[in-house]
């Protein structure tokens, strides 16, 4: 009978290394709420015989937050902002990027890169999109002579009806632009100012902070002024809506973003994370993206040939917008001042 029991083991053995030897690789992504094209991964999972699971953050805080709490263990491939991705580096809890396995980041323009000072030479992130958070308006809902600026949070006529980013450093951010100030500024006297006209200004006249419902909300009407992103704007209303909507970046500047992937230290898929990040910078693949959202080529240059939509704003509207950077020790200026304007009524 021992006779027999060895054979059946060494067969067991072989079946058990067979089916591992089949089994699907997965990338684990965790990234913004609609900012991935489904095709994109779909085209992914079928050239490299793998699956891709994504995991979505409706703010850079709540991303970090579960990092440092132990619950990011098993991503390979985050999407953080500037500012956080400095703080990611800092803290070392990024791999190091291998330029050889992505030959795309050639199209990535050097204007990107210039305003990437954390990490300019890419050497813990890769650019996903440079933009900004804009505003968008229901025409049908709002007066004919809004002011297209930050201070369209002032209108008392649609007291009730806008929402704001629940985004610290966005909305104070956007406060001081309309000052003329630096969005990255450390002077108390300034970010007094900034916070004075969102505490007494703006505030009175919003619903809510809201990052994750305000594009629901608004394709349902219930807003006519929204603080967005406009991916999310794009991906919650029909063509006919959009026809009805008024977006737009203020011309006195605000908030600009670098959006990056980023992969973690302890990443199992490392290599596939580099094919993800450069099968995503592919100008044909790029430009699906783009349309997606109706975003400009401001990330890589080489997709516009590629891209059929038109964009919801152009390169040349960022022109006195500020890349948000880490304010390390100072960004405790910034939550003291914002923790009552938020958290009270």
């Amino acid at each position: 009978m021992r006779k027999l029991l060895l054979p059946l083991a060494i067969i067991l053995l072989l079946l058990s290394s067979c089916s591992k030897d089949e089994e699907k690789r997965t990338l684990h992504l965790y990234n913004w709420t609609y900012y991935m094209p489904e095709s994109i991964v779909t085209a992914f999972e079928e050239e490299y015989g793998c699956d891709v699971v994504i995991d979505y953050f409706s703010s850079n805080e709540e991303m970090f937050a579960k990092l440092q709490a132990g619950g990011g263990k098993g991503y390979d491939i985050i999407f953080p902002s500037a500012d956080y991705t400095s703080i990611m580096i800092k803290l070392d809890m990024l791999s190091l990027i291998d330029h050889e396995k992505i030959p795309n980041l050639r199209y990535i323009p050097s204007i990107v890169k210039d305003k990437a000072t954390y990490d300019p030479e890419m050497e813990y992130s890769v650019p996903y999109f440079m933009g900004a958070a804009g505003i968008a308006v229901n025409k049908t809902l709002a007066p004919e002579n809004y002011e297209r600026s930050w201070m369209i949070f002032s209108d008392e006529r649609m007291k009730g009806r806008m929402t704001l980013l629940d985004d610290m450093r966005e909305v104070l951010g956007d406060a001081l632009k309309t000052l003329g100030y630096s969005n990255n500024t450390s002077n108390e006297e300034e970010l007094e100012e900034a916070a004075r006209i969102v505490r007494e200004e703006w505030k009175p006249n919003i619903v809510k902070f809201d990052a994750e419902s305000f594009a629901k909300s608004f394709a349902r009407g219930e807003f006519a002024v929204v603080h967005c992103y406009p991916e999310n704007i794009v991906s919650e209303l029909s063509e006919e809506q959009m026809a009805n909507v008024d977006f737009f970046l203020p011309e006195t500047g605000g908030s600009m973003y670098i959006d990056n992937m980023v992969i973690l230290k302890d990443s199992e898929e490392k290599d596939l994370a580099h094919a993800f990040i450069n099968f995503v910078h592919e100008p044909k693949n790029y430009a699906v993206f783009l349309d997606e959202f109706s975003f400009p080529p401001t990330t890589n240059t080489e997709a516009e040939k590629f891209m059929t939509t038109t964009p919801l704003f152009t390169s040349e509207d960022l022109e006195n917008y500020e890349v948000l950077i880490d304010v390390d020790e100072d960004l405790e200026k910034y939550n003291r001042l914002w923790e009552p304007i938020r958290y009270t009524n």
